[in-house]
């Protein structure tokens, strides 16, 4: 399934190396797993089928999820007998949002999520607030490995990406895909902000840094970064 968030349809990459989970497959790349979950999203009024990529960054004894979405059986598997540091939302659209509560209370692990996101974050769990505040600059770690927070605004208020300058690879939610920005034809959304914030905050890294993102698949800064005017004319 390809997700409502991109401009094209955008398979999901193929396993690197998988193992068996309670729910089909996970890909473990050293420091990084990666699961595919499916499930929907749902906003304004319309609900759609998507597979979200799922993050989990790392090493053998704790680690920090991005994006808790869909599956929470298999996302524990993923992460095993690790501790979680922090459970990560890089926006609050409900399919990246849906299974950070329960996540948190199973690893007893902290969620953050960028205070503008409030007003979505209610949509999917009016009863139960994030632990944190994810702002501009915040580092977390987990296995030595440092996150470094970059709000990129525009496809949600406070839609946040994580740097990661050891593994040369930025987590991108649904800010920068293959292929160009995430949707911005919902609420909350805006398509100079998410084109300013791209320009500004992430075709700024070193070209080879590897993007993963969370629908599809991976790309690169300097694979993307040549092709941004065209963005620009084509629009949201």
């Amino acid at each position: 399934m390809s997700s409502p968030m991109i401009g094209s349809d955008l398979p999901i990459d193929p396993p690197e190396r998988t193992a068996a989970s309670p729910s089909g497959t996970s890909t473990n790349s050293g420091p990084v797993d990666h699961v595919v979950t499916s499930g929907t999203f749902s906003l304004d009024g319309g609900t759609w089928d998507v597979d979200n990529n799922v993050w989990i960054v790392g090493d053998e004894n704790e680690v920090v999820v991005i994006d808790a979405a869909h599956d929470l059986d298999k996302i524990a598997f993923a992460i095993g007998g690790r501790r979680v540091v922090a459970i990560v939302c890089t926006h609050a659209h409900d399919d990246h949002v849906n299974q950070a509560p329960a996540l948190s209370d199973r690893f007893d692990a902290p969620v953050y999520l960028h205070p503008a996101e409030a007003p979505l974050w209610a949509m999917a769990h009016p009863d139960r607030k994030p632990d944190h505040d994810l702002c501009d600059g915040d580092v977390l770690t987990a296995g030595g490995i440092e996150l470094r927070a970059i709000t990129t605004p525009g496809h949600s208020p406070g839609s946040t990406c994580l740097y990661a300058p050891e593994l040369g690879a930025v987590f991108t939610g649904d800010t920068l895909f293959q292929g160009g920005p995430g949707a911005t034809g919902r609420s909350f959304s805006h398509f100079p902000t998410i084109v300013a914030s791209i320009r500004t905050r992430l075709l700024t890294l070193p070209a080879d840094t590897l993007v993963r993102t969370g629908h599809g698949d991976s790309t690169s800064i300097g694979q993307e970064a040549p092709h941004l005017e065209e963005w620009i004319v084509r629009g949201h």
